[in-house]
């Protein structure tokens, strides 16, 4: 346990800390409120300020402690939470998380756990509005990191006041705040010492070989020498660019509005554009999709294959987490799908021809060929196939092998199976998905088109139509 000597601004870090939660109270009205409490300093702090702030205004307050298990300290921290909880009467709750300490990125590993644990605890306990002990000294890390990784304006902003995190909490409901953000830790500590507060220490935290810590231990002091209080202008630049990136994302809304047609980007509209822009709006396109943000490099190679390559180019470049394609000058976000087990390469050894997989009807509603990654629907129908002729029929369900034909109706012409995917705009991509069902050398059904007309039943038959679901893998 540590209480360290400090004298300057204990007095103003009540009032910081009320303001900040009134404010929060008025556009987040929180039925629980809870706080990430460690057990270190900037927590107990916020453990303290949160407990008398509550009592004050009759909210209920809870604790949680996430335990990592990466310390042999790590119990005494929890029992120095529960301790410091019990004894200003706050209900505590906490999660052990187990993190694997092999890797490279064990502390980005841990934040990740840390912050679904918290999510979790929120969720359970009803909390809607979760502190964190974030600082001044906290946020001018953040932005020099954020700095050195070579980042845009929406990581230059560094931390917000409040937001919400569903994607790193788990909970859509749960709005995370800094009631903190204004303060420098000297002031938490010169608070805490004031008022006899106990706190524990990290010991990972002097661990230099972490990004945040160097900075701590080696940039900042020297920071603080040569331009006193660069926290503040450091906050200042954020909130600039905070502000910037504000007006970037409006842009970037009204542009995706214009160029997003049903579901997909207009690339003709992206040629009217400058570069900048149109790095903007996919940035933004990739974001509300729940994409992680590409690199510079990556964005720059795809807007030049967008724009350069042919208009029946069928353009592939690839995210980590889908694919991009081009159709009929729109661009698309594609889910990675595996390959089905049907779609087998008959140029493989061992394999002279596909043959697909037989089978009969035999009257049930639907079949599942999970090899084409679907199910096939036989349903009753006005206008389809004989059903008893259906049933005495050797079926056979496959991807198409090139050549098929179809008719759609009488009154239309017998097409390859291309030109009417072509005529339907589905993208090859997914016609290589797309199963056909056969007799024989007859082309009964072709899957995103339609049966073929020339073996239709008769209206006085019982007639069946059938109908292709895709299933999500």
């Amino acid at each position: 346990m540590n209480k360290l000597v400090g004298s300057t601004k204990a007095g103003s870090v009540p009032a910081v800390f009320t303001r900040a939660l009134d404010a929060l109270r008025t556009q987040f009205p929180p039925a629980t409120i809870a706080i990430a409490c460690s057990g270190g300093l900037d927590s107990m702090v916020l453990l303290q300020l949160a407990s008398d702030w509550c009592r004050a205004q009759g909210h209920m307050l809870f604790v949680f402690h996430v335990h990592h298990g990466l310390s042999s300290n790590a119990d005494a921290w929890l029992r120095h939470v529960e301790a410091a909880a019990a004894a200003l009467g706050v209900r505590a709750d906490h999660r052990r998380v187990a993190v694997d300490a092999t890797g490279a990125g064990t502390e980005a590993a841990a934040r990740k756990l840390r912050y679904r644990a918290l999510g979790d605890m929120c969720r359970e306990h009803g909390a809607t509005l979760l502190l964190t002990a974030h600082h001044l000294d906290d946020q001018a890390e953040t932005v020099l990191l954020q700095l050195l990784r070579g980042s845009g304006p929406a990581g230059l902003s560094g931390m917000d006041a409040a937001n919400s995190a569903p994607e790193l909490l788990g909970n859509p409901d749960l709005v995370m705040a800094r009631p903190l953000l204004p303060l420098a830790r000297a002031e938490l500590e010169a608070y805490a010492v004031e008022a006899g507060l106990d706190w524990v220490e990290d010991e990972s935290n002097s661990d230099t070989r972490y990004a945040r810590n160097a900075l701590r231990h080696h940039v900042m002091p020297a920071l603080a020498d040569a331009f006193p209080g660069f926290q503040q202008r450091f906050a200042r630049s954020a909130a600039h660019a905070q502000s910037a990136q504000r007006l970037l994302t409006e842009l970037a809304e009204g542009d995706l509005a214009l160029a997003l047609v049903d579901g997909a980007i207009d690339v003709a509209r992206l040629r009217s554009m400058s570069p900048d822009r149109v790095y903007n709006l996919l940035r933004h396109w990739f974001a509300s999709r729940g994409l992680a943000m590409p690199s510079t490099a990556w964005l720059v190679e795809l807007v030049a294959q967008l724009i350069e390559a042919r208009h029946d180019a069928q353009l592939l470049v690839t995210h980590p987490a889908c694919h991009l394609r081009r159709h009929r000058d729109r661009l698309y976000i594609t889910p990675k799908l595996a390959d089905l087990a049907g779609m087998r390469d008959p140029d493989d050894e061992g394999i002279i021809e596909r043959h697909g997989e037989s089978f009969r009807w035999q009257g049930e509603a639907q079949l599942a060929f999970p090899a084409y990654g679907g199910v096939l629907h036989v349903e009753p129908a006005e206008v389809g196939f004989d059903s008893a002729w259906l049933r005495a029929q050797q079926l056979v369900i496959d991807f198409r092998k090139g050549g098929e034909r179809l008719k759609l109706a009488p009154n239309r012409p017998t097409r390859g199976l291309k030109a009417h995917y072509q005529a339907a705009d589905i993208p090859a991509w997914e016609r290589a998905r797309l199963p056909i069902v056969s007799s024989g050398r007859d082309l009964l059904f072709a899957a995103g088109l339609g049966m073929d007309c020339h073996h239709f039943g008769h209206e006085a038959s019982e007639l069946v139509s059938l109908r292709w679901e895709a299933k999500s893998e």
